[in-house]
């Protein structure tokens, strides 16, 4: 596992991110890549917690609840170095990004600048369950379209990190995104991700201009079936569940 002399290496990467080109990406379409934060050792590293059970505090069978096939566990706490540096930091730049959003949105609730302020603010609310997970997929593997709400506090913003190698790990198996707006046809994207990059996408919805001011356009993501292979991803949701 990344030992802590790692860590302000990947703090670095984080804040060397130009995060106003992040926002203007968000504006325009439903995702924004980033530039690769992890390593192929790191990404290495994040796929081997996954069979340390005592990492995580459940593990999903996804055609049990028709999510679709494949499986993914939910980290417990304390979660791991990896895991808790990308959460906290990429939080600090996403958290102004999102106060925006919300009031572009005419939503009420605005964001702390730190991310162990945010948690506290979920576990008031009664959401005290860590999110942050990892998902893994074999051939004929898919996710259906969803989003991750868990409770009243909904971070708008989650990161997605690819683990794995499309066209040499896998096949198949990309990042959909669907959004739905009023009077309008469904759009359709398909992330271009490489093992080791981010995606930021909405969590639910988003705001878009229109002639009439700013709307809520509603946003969906999955995951299409793997063709061959194995995939492996990491992913960084905010907000706590109940």
């Amino acid at each position: 596992m990344m030992n802590e002399s790692a860590l302000p290496a990947l703090e670095s990467r984080i804040d060397g991110i130009r995060w106003e080109q992040v926002e203007a990406a968000l504006r325009t379409q439903t995702y924004a890549l980033l530039p690769p934060l992890l390593t192929s050792a790191e990404c290495g590293q994040t796929v081997e917690l996954y069979a340390e059970l005592h990492r995580f505090r459940s593990r999903i069978v996804m055609e049990r609840y028709a999510f679709g096939r494949g499986e993914y566990k939910y980290f417990s706490y304390p979660l791991p170095d990896i895991v808790g540096e990308l959460r906290t930091r990429l939080y600090a730049h996403l958290a102004p990004i999102a106060n925006r959003w919300h009031q572009a949105m005419r939503m009420a609730e605005r964001f702390p600048p730190t991310h162990e302020e945010f948690v506290a603010i979920c576990a008031m609310g009664g959401q005290r369950r860590p999110t942050p997970l990892m998902l893994t997929y074999g051939t004929e593997d898919y996710t259906c379209l969803h989003q991750d709400l868990y409770g009243d506090h909904v971070f708008p913003f989650q990161v997605v990190f690819l683990l794995s190698q499309p066209g040499t790990d896998f096949t198949g198996g990309e990042l959909v995104l669907t959004e739905t707006a009023p009077k309008k046809p469904v759009t359709v994207d398909v992330v271009p991700l490489h093992k080791g990059q981010a995606v930021v996408i909405p969590v639910n919805c988003r705001p878009v201009a229109g002639t009439r001011g700013v709307y809520r356009a509603n946003v969906r993501h999955g995951v299409s079936k793997l063709r061959s292979g194995t995939r492996n991803t990491l992913g960084m949701i905010f907000h706590d569940a109940r």
